[in-house]
C-alpha cells in the first residue's frame, strides 16, 4: 500500500475519507496523518487562500480563515484511530445493507468526518457565499485516556485558537446532530475487612461481602431519563468490574468494585459525585474536588472509594444563536449524544457544540467499520448549506 504523503484538500470528500483512512494513525502514531494534513494546508489552501493561516502544535493543527466576518464556526476532529485490526488500506464496496461503503479503519470514527471538514474548509475559504469565518482543528490522542488528549492540551495551552461562536464535532452520528453529551465518572469502592482460614471464618470479616449493600442498590437503581431542548438523556449507573479474594480458603480482607455513572448535563461533576455516594451509602466527608484521583480514605461500613476519571457533560446548546440555523440546515434531525465525547471541552470555554458527522456509531472500532458513501454526502451537504446560508439567527458584533 502506497502512503499519501499529502492530503490533497481539492479532493471530493468520499475519496478524500479513504485518502484519511489509508494513513495509519493508531493513537500516539500521528505523525504521519499530521504530515501530509499540513501539507496539505500550506502546498494548496495556503497557496489557493493566501489569507489562511496554520498552525502546528505537536501533532495538532489549526487552520483559520480571516474573512472578517460576524461569527466563527469551528470543526474539529481527532485523527488517531483504535488499534487497526487487518482493515488498513481502506476499499469502497457494499455494506451490510448493500449500501455503497468506504471501509477501513477510523472510516466511521472519524476519518468521514475529518474529510468533510477538510474538503469544506478548502473550497469555502474565499467563497462569497460563506457567513461564518472558519477554524479547522485537528487532533490527536482521542482514543485512549483524557491526560494525552490533544484537544485539551490545545485548550490549556492555546484556548484563543479555538474561540468561536459554535463547534461541530465530527464524532460518527449517522447525519443527525447529536447535541451536548452526558458526563461521565468512574469510581472504584473498596471494601476493608479482616483476613482469615475459611474454616474459621467467624475470626475473619469478608470483604467481599462487605460489597453486597452496594451491588443491591446498584441492582434496584432506577436511571433517569432527562428532556433538555428536545433531546431526551438516559443517565445509567452500573457495577462495570470488580475483583476480590485471595485464596479458595481465605476469608478476604480486601476486594473492589469500579462503577461507571454516565450522568445527564443537568448534573455538574459535583452533583453527580454527590448523586453516587448518597444513591450507594458512601461517605463525603472532608471532599471538596471531583478531579480523577479524589479519594475518601475514612472507612463508612468498611468502604472507602476513590474516583478514577470524572468527564464532564455538555448541555446541548441548540438555542445559541449560532446554532439555530444548523439545526434548519439539518432538517430538524437532532437528538441527544449519550456517550462522552470533546464537545465537553468546547462547551467548558462556554462555546455550543454538537456532534455531526457521517457513520453509524455503533460500527466505530469494529473490524467491519464502514461508513456509507451517502452519508458521507449528506453531511457534506448540511454543514456546507449552514455554512453558506444567511440567518437573522448569527451573532453580529
Amino acid at each position: 500500500m502506497k502512503i499519501p504523503m499529502i492530503l490533497d484538500p481539492r479532493r471530493d470528500p468520499i475519496s478524500l475519507t479513504q485518502d484519511f483512512v489509508d494513513i495509519p494513525s493508531v493513537s500516539q502514531e500521528e505523525t504521519a496523518i499530521a504530515d501530509a494534513v499540513e501539507r496539505g494546508l500550506r502546498e494548496i489552501a495556503q497557496v489557493d487562500h493566501p489569507t489562511i493561516t496554520v498552525e502546528r502544535h505537536g501533532n495538532r493543527l489549526v487552520a483559520r480563515t480571516h474573512r472578517g466576518l460576524p461569527s466563527r464556526v469551528v470543526l474539529a476532529g481527532h485523527l488517531d484511530t483504535v488499534p487497526i485490526a487487518n482493515n488498513v488500506p481502506s476499499y469502497r464496496g457494499p455494506g451490510e445493507q448493500g449500501t455503497d461503503c468506504i471501509h477501513g479503519c477510523g472510516s466511521v470514527d472519524m476519518k468521514s468526518g475529518d474529510a468533510v471538514f477538510y474538503h469544506l474548509f478548502y473550497t469555502l475559504a474565499d467563497d462569497p457565499q460563506l457567513q461564518h469565518d472558519m477554524t479547522l482543528v485537528y487532533y490527536d490522542c482521542e482514543e485512549i485516556t483524557g491526560s494525552f488528549n490533544g484537544l485539551g492540551a490545545l485548550q490549556r495551552e492555546y484556548p484563543e485558537l479555538l474561540q468561536g461562536d459554535l463547534a461541530i464535532l465530527g464524532e460518527p452520528s449517522g447525519g443527525w446532530i447529536e447535541a451536548g453529551c452526558q458526563g461521565t465518572m468512574r469510581m472504584r469502592i473498596e471494601s476493608h475487612g479482616l483476613r482469615a482460614h475459611s474454616a474459621r471464618a467467624w475470626m475473619g470479616d469478608n470483604a467481599i461481602h462487605a460489597l453486597s449493600p452496594v451491588l443491591a442498590k446498584l441492582a434496584r437503581h432506577e436511571a433517569r431519563d432527562v428532556n433538555i431542548d428536545g433531546c431526551l438523556y438516559r443517565e445509567g449507573l452500573n457495577a462495570v468490574r470488580m475483583s476480590g479474594g485471595v485464596a479458595g480458603n481465605v476469608i478476604p480482607d480486601e476486594a473492589w468494585v469500579e462503577i461507571n455513572f454516565r450522568f445527564a448535563p443537568d448534573r455538574s461533576e459535583a452533583e453527580a459525585l454527590s448523586y453516587v455516594c448518597t444513591t450507594l451509602g458512601l461517605s463525603l466527608e472532608g471532599v471538596t474536588e471531583t478531579s480523577e484521583g479524589t479519594r475518601q480514605d475514612t472507612i463508612v461500613n468498611g468502604l472507602t472509594w476513590e474516583i478514577l476519571d470524572m468527564s464532564a457533560s455538555a448541555m446541548p446548546g441548540l438555542s445559541a444563536p449560532a446554532a439555530i440555523p444548523l439545526v434548519a440546515a439539518a432538517g430538524g434531525k437532532v437528538r441527544a449524544k449519550y456517550g462522552w465525547t470533546d464537545v465537553s471541552r468546547f462547551a467548558a470555554m462556554g462555546m455550543p457544540a454538537v456532534n455531526l458527522g457521517p457513520g453509524d456509531p455503533s460500527l466505530a472500532h469494529k473490524r467491519d467499520e464502514h461508513c456509507p458513501v451517502e452519508h458521507i454526502a449528506g453531511v457534506t451537504e448540511i454543514v456546507r448549506t449552514y455554512l453558506t446560508t444567511p440567518s437573522e439567527y448569527v451573532k453580529k458584533d
